[in-house]
């Protein structure tokens, strides 16, 4: 130890020699938690560490919708059945690369009255009323 360190120690720490700050710190007893406290303490070790393995489970969850290429390679594996070698792998290579067909664009409000008006020829009355009512309310 230099000069000025042996100097500062001797002068905080008058009589005990040349001890450094950190080997009196070192050898100091630890503070001592009281009974309650350590059960408090070991009661919230124990309820964190339930939690973090019991989120840990629900995020790793096996019954999950499959994706949709999952649902496709099911699909298609079920097509190919009956295929062997190249011939199988290009039906593969061909259905996984393949597009999902667009879904039917929905009529708009004017497009959907002028096809019920066109299907509800030949209709009067109450039975028109009907019809255009059911026509008008379908989704499509």
């Amino acid at each position: 130890m230099g000069a000025a360190a042996g100097a500062l120690g001797a002068g905080i720490y008058a009589g005990h020699g040349n001890f450094s700050y950190s080997r009196h710190v070192a050898t100091r007893h630890p503070i001592r938690i009281s009974t309650a406290e350590e059960t408090m303490m070991k009661k919230l070790f124990v309820a964190s560490l339930i939690l973090s393995l019991s989120g840990a489970v629900f995020a790793a969850d096996p019954a999950a919708q499959p994706t949709a290429q999952q649902s496709k390679m099911k699909t298609c594996n079920a097509d190919a059945a009956g295929k062997k070698g190249d011939e199988r792998k290009a039906f593969m290579k061909q259905c996984l690369s393949a597009k999902p067909a667009a879904p039917e664009a929905k009529l708009t409000q004017q497009d959907k009255m002028k096809k019920c008006n066109a299907d509800a020829t030949g209709k009067k009355g109450d039975e028109r009323k009907a019809f255009m009512k059911e026509c008008l309310s379908n989704k499509t």
